[in-house]
């Protein structure tokens, strides 16, 4: 499972020095994190690091496909 940044990010830039895989990048409206480099920072930490340092609480895990 992979983290997504929801409409309501403000574009703080607060997330993307946080992630160690350079997943988060600037969309046309908002930041997405790109769900083939998101590892939700394992192998780097034991939670993901953007989660905490949003200060909209946009940062969620993506519902899984079917």
């Amino acid at each position: 499972m992979v983290l997504q940044i929801t409409a309501d990010c403000i574009n703080c830039d607060m997330c993307v020095p946080e992630c160690p895989n350079d997943a988060i990048h600037l969309g046309s409206a908002h930041y997405q994190i790109d769900p083939l480099a998101c590892t939700e920072c394992a192998g780097y930490y034991d939670q993901p690091q953007c989660i905490p340092v949003c200060p909209v609480d946009c940062i969620i895990k993506q519902p899984k496909q079917p």
